[in-house]
């Protein structure tokens, strides 16, 4: 589903922020991307969703460059940030109705799924509200839904459960499940290692813009924890 091949992308000063990293994500993947502060990860991630260029290397969503074939990628992607950077003088309705119009999701499916994600989310009461009037939280569950409505095929998130409270933290991991055994595929990266290891398949590792341990989670994690095994790489690069 994702293929990230060679990326590299360099800031300022020569400073490689993505230093050649090679990853593959495959169908049904749940994939943790994890790394210190400054380590690449979001970078990566938003040259995968196509808000960062990058320099050299390529990157392929369900077979197709996100280069070559931008609008084709955008698609069947969706893209949940750690903040939230949403129309803030609309509607929590109107921004949802305004994405699926963007996706072209029909009237009937639309009103289902804004049904379904509102009310387990919690937010459905709040749709009529302006999104300045939001807390964090509440943004963060406007983004979910609105990463959902289209039915993605890769769903890309950049620290998801921050600003959630327990219970949606819990939904959102419900509907990340749900969608990889329909054969949707999910990269993101977090800070939350036990999160990680129960929730991934397979788990990256990146220092310093560079891929150090890729694979499974048993033969990345063994029988130690994930945050052992991190701190191990991590200490020893």
């Amino acid at each position: 589903m994702l293929k990230i091949k060679n990326l590299i992308k360099i800031y300022g000063g020569g400073v490689r922020a993505v230093d050649n990293l090679s990853l593959t994500v495959e169908d049904g993947d749940i994939y943790g991307f994890i790394g210190h502060n400054g380590a690449g990860k979001t970078t990566t991630i938003k040259a995968i969703v196509g808000i960062q260029d990058f320099d050299s290397g390529d990157i392929e969503i369900n077979g197709l460059s996100v280069k070559a074939k931008p609008m084709d990628c955008k698609k069947i992607t969706a893209y949940i940030p750690d903040n939230p950077d949403l129309y803030e003088f609309m509607t929590g309705i109107r921004y949802l109705n305004f994405v699926a119009n963007i996706f072209d999701v029909s009237i009937p499916e639309r009103k289902k799924a804004i049904e379904k994600y509102g009310t387990e989310l919690e937010i459905i009461d709040a749709l009529s509200s302006p999104i300045a009037s939001y807390s964090h939280g509440m943004k963060q569950k406007l983004a979910i839904i609105s990463a959902l409505i289209h039915k993605p095929k890769l769903l890309v998130l950049d620290e998801p459960f921050v600003g959630l409270d327990p219970k949606a933290s819990h939904t959102l991991k419900e509907y990340m499940k749900e969608m990889t055994t329909q054969g949707a595929s999910i990269f993101f990266s977090s800070h939350g290692l036990e999160v990680v290891e129960k929730l991934c398949n397979k788990i990256a590792i990146i220092k310093g813009g560079k891929l150090i341990e890729a694979g499974p989670n048993e033969q990345i994690i063994g029988k130690q924890s994930l945050e052992d095994v991190f701190l191990e790489l991590t200490e020893n690069e």
